[in-house]
């Protein structure tokens, strides 16, 4: 049976327990733009867990993030929302960050299967900022909470993002 993480404005519902989460800083978008700082409504596959320190119990497939990973978020780059090693001369996220917004990080299957130029791209759940400010289309959580939800995910579990109410 496939397992489904619901979210619904600043609410995630999993398993049976709420966690407060952070999404775009602009909300919630049917037709989402690369740049538009919002998430994407629907539901989508979990596709692999990136993580910085010690890997995450859960049942998707992980990876620990090196010097030499990063995201491509170039529109006009045949890599466009795709994980890639670096360096790499088109534009892209670093996936290994000062901060710790990314020492755990959830690939949500937006726009890669087929990927769509411009529609968005690295739309990820990963760890919030201290206040749970906005993100750039993601979703956020606290660190634990993010751990907590991954230990109940696996290769099926799929994320509705802000389709119907909690």
């Amino acid at each position: 049976m496939t397992s489904v993480i619901k979210v619904i404005g600043n609410k995630l519902e999993f398993n049976g327990k709420v966690y407060k989460c952070a999404y775009g800083k602009n909300g919630f978008a049917k037709n989402k733009q690369e740049g538009d700082n919002c998430t994407p409504i629907g539901t989508y596959p979990l596709r692999e867990v990136f993580y910085k320190y010690e890997r995450p119990k859960t049942g998707l497939p992980c990876q620990q993030i090196s010097e030499f990973d990063g995201w491509c978020d170039d529109i006009n780059h045949m890599d466009y929302n795709k994980h890639i090693k670096l360096p790499h001369f088109a534009r892209h996220e670093k996936l290994l960050r000062q901060d710790d917004l990314y020492d755990v990080v959830v690939v949500i299957g937006y726009n890669d299967a087929p990927i769509v130029k411009g529609a968005g791209s690295a739309i990820f759940m990963h760890v919030a900022k201290p206040n749970y400010d906005g993100t750039e289309g993601c979703i956020a959580l606290k660190l634990p909470d993010l751990l907590e939800v991954l230990a109940g995910t696996q290769s099926n579990t799929k994320i509705s993002l802000n389709n119907e109410a909690i």
